[in-house]
């Protein structure tokens, strides 16, 4: 599927496609982003925990990323929000529904749910930094008119996001490592959990080979459907995103 991709790509870059060429360039992206999580779970569990969970953020990341950007510059004006709407919905789908079902399930299987929290702890409270930084701060400044940072609020924004997930992930991976590692129902903490064999060298340099060519194909096939979505929002009369 990555290669198929990639090829795909190749022959229609740049150029008007007609909607069945497009159904199947969605069709070949949904494929992409599948087989870019794939081989990414695959190196991660090759390198363990933590560093295997930060594999999988950055490849899921770069996904969603070249999703948002791509919509954006063919929306125009029109989808200037997008990417703070999908910032709100990711963190309300992660709390509520991922923690939430997680939870419930835990509980419906064992009675109680046991979990790290000091790691639980840790993420939680880097996410709602970072939420309140990029969504709730700019409601109260008033250097601009309107819910926006200014040009220096933002750069103060950003190099804050960075240096806080910064910390977040030496946390993670060198200070307070045995913090995101899995712990028994006794509370002690699990080296390592194996549910599946750890893949080879030679298996983890071919899905780290084909996880680059899955996210390439990612990035240039959204750019290549893009405008049929926004064409599709506009004939189907759905309201266009709110700048309030």
């Amino acid at each position: 599927m990555p290669v198929l991709a990639v090829v795909m790509l190749l022959f229609t870059w740049g150029r008007d496609l007609p909607g069945t060429v497009v159904a199947l360039m969605t069709v070949v992206l949904a494929g992409a982003v599948l087989a870019a999580v794939h081989h990414a779970e695959v190196v991660a569990h090759r390198v363990g925990e933590p560093f295997g969970s930060l594999v999988l953020a950055v490849a899921v990341t770069v996904i969603e990323v070249a999703l948002i950007v791509t919509l954006m510059v063919d929306g125009g004006d029109k989808s200037s929000t997008l990417a703070r709407d999908t910032v709100f919905a990711a963190v309300m789908i992660t709390c509520n529904g991922i923690v939430g079902l997680s939870l419930l399930v835990a509980a419906l299987r064992h009675g109680t749910a046991v979990f790290n929290p000091e790691g639980t702890g840790a993420a939680l409270a880097t996410v709602a930094t970072l939420a309140t930084l990029s969504l709730v701060l700019p409601t109260f400044t008033t250097s601009k008119p309107g819910p926006e940072f200014s040009g220096v609020q933002l750069t103060f924004a950003a190099l804050s996001s960075l240096v806080l997930y910064g910390l977040f992930v030496a946390t993670q991976t060198v200070r307070h490592r045995d913090y995101f590692l899995p712990i028994s129902r006794q509370g002690e903490v699990i080296a390592a959990e194996e549910h599946a064999g750890v893949p080879s060298a030679r298996t983890t340099r071919i899905s780290l080979g084909l996880l680059s060519l899955a996210l390439i194909g990612v990035v240039g096939l959204a750019k290549g459907v893009s405008p049929t979505i926004e064409s599709g929002v506009e004939a189907a009369g759905m309201p266009q995103p709110s700048s309030a």
